[in-house]
């Protein structure tokens, strides 16, 4: 699990809110994903993302069950911060996410 903050190149560190993990946004699987999860012997991983499979219900992402999806599955929160449960396996799109880089991240500034 996850417990230190990430820096871009530009030094700005990842305080941890999990605003990008609890946006209401789909986090894309690839099937490199799968396939390394499937290497890795994760079936914990992969049986869980398909109970939860996430489908578009008009104006909102539920989980199959029927249930609301509000933000990753995998996130989990420590008292004040949050941490990633699968960090040293997160999803290629999470591992390429840089802290400040974008209008969810608190830390975004405009130039």
């Amino acid at each position: 699990m996850k417990k230190g903050g990430a820096r871009n190149k530009h030094g700005t560190e990842c305080k941890r809110c999990g605003k990008c993990c609890l946006a209401h946004v789909a986090a894309y699987i690839e099937e490199e994903d799968i396939l390394r999860w499937k290497n890795e012997g994760r079936t914990d991983i992969l049986e869980l993302i398909d109970r939860t499979g996430g489908v578009w219900a008009g104006d909102r992402l539920i989980s199959s069950a029927g249930g609301r999806i509000l933000g990753c599955i995998f996130f989990i929160r420590d008292g004040v911060h949050g941490s990633c449960s699968i960090y040293e396996t997160r999803p290629r799109v999470c591992r390429n996410y840089v802290p400040g880089s974008s209008e969810l991240c608190p830390q975004f500034e405009r130039t």
